[in-house]
């Protein structure tokens, strides 16, 4: 993957990552216990291999394919119990399916199906960030390929501006969607009159609303008029809804960063492919910021949609 900046609207997608490598002979079928089974010199029989150790591909080629390091960055991973299958730590010699087993690294999920594309997009203001609006209003996908076929992860309300992250990846779209991992998201808003201390206090006490107290966030000021703020909630509309609540309606919000995702340089109706190391930093952050909020503070029942 790359970093190359795209205008929107329709592009080659990703190249796949095929070193031409031999791949180790599959049978025809999976063996049977008598046609693996060993007898020790005592006239016992071993029981047999599993098929795991038969059926699909080798796990190190998955791993180098899905960017963890070359084969034998793999293999030494693998050997050293860091790589786990299904949430069994995996042995050399394991084979998966790509596209059904749940591979991870040190704990941390990755993408190993083929043909996954992350796009980064800065979300202009009036485009709408679905697949389709029934209003005939643009949308999102339409200034991204058309192939592989993505969808935002999350929402940004219509006005809202700045970064989105659009994929086919399904399992990191749940983990970044759902209200339990909680990962970071900074915005920028401009808001009517001055901020004073005592607003930013709130902010990071948290705020009435007529759903609940949100979480305390990390707030500061940089302008009289600019407020930097830092959520991990996904509610409908929450941050202007915060900003309403201290006094200081909204005049323009922008997304400047998700998790470790930033980019300041991306102009409006842009988009590029995250890097690899993008997509490994995006997936630790996910367990990583579930590890941090377990136990701790949670929003009642308030589940909300990625709206804001």
């Amino acid at each position: 993957m790359t970093g190359t900046r795209h205008r929107g609207g329709a592009g080659d997608p990703r190249p796949a990552d095929e070193d031409g490598e031999p791949e180790w002979p599959v049978p025809a079928k999976t063996p049977t216990p008598d046609e693996t089974a060993e007898t020790d010199e005592t006239g016992e029989t071993d029981a047999a291999e599993p098929a795991e150790l038969f059926e699909g591909e080798r796990l190190q080629k998955v791993l180098a394919r899905a960017g963890v390091g070359s084969r034998r960055v793999a293999e030494d991973l693998i050997d050293a119990g860091r790589v786990q299958v299904n949430g069994k730590v995996a042995v050399l010699g394991r084979r998966v399916d790509p596209e059904q087993d749940v591979v991870a690294v040190d704990g941390t999920p990755i993408g190993t199906a083929q043909g996954l594309a992350y796009r980064l997009l800065n979300k202009p203001r009036g485009v709408v960030a679905t697949a389709e609006d029934p209003e005939g209003r643009p949308t999102v996908v339409q200034l991204v390929p058309t192939e592989p076929r993505v969808v935002p992860v999350g929402r940004l309300d219509v006005d809202t501006e700045g970064l989105l992250l659009l994929t086919n990846d399904g399992q990191l779209h749940h983990r970044l969607t759902h209200p339990s991992f909680g990962v970071e998201k900074e915005y920028l808003a401009e808001v009517e009159g001055e901020l004073w201390p005592k607003d930013l206090r709130k902010l990071r006490a948290g705020v009435e609303l007529e759903d609940g107290m949100t979480a305390p966030a990390k707030a500061s000021s940089p302008a009289p008029n600019l407020l930097k703020l830092t959520v991990h909630e996904g509610r409908n509309r929450q941050v202007r809804r915060m900003c309403e609540a201290i006094g200081h309606p909204v005049v323009r919000l922008v997304r400047t960063r998700i998790g470790p995702l930033v980019d300041g340089s991306l102009p409006p109706g842009s988009w590029r492919d995250l890097t690899r190391d993008e997509v490994r930093a995006l997936e630790r952050a996910v367990v990583e910021e579930k590890a941090v909020n377990a136990g701790k503070w949670r929003p009642g029942d308030v589940t909300g949609r990625r709206n804001r």
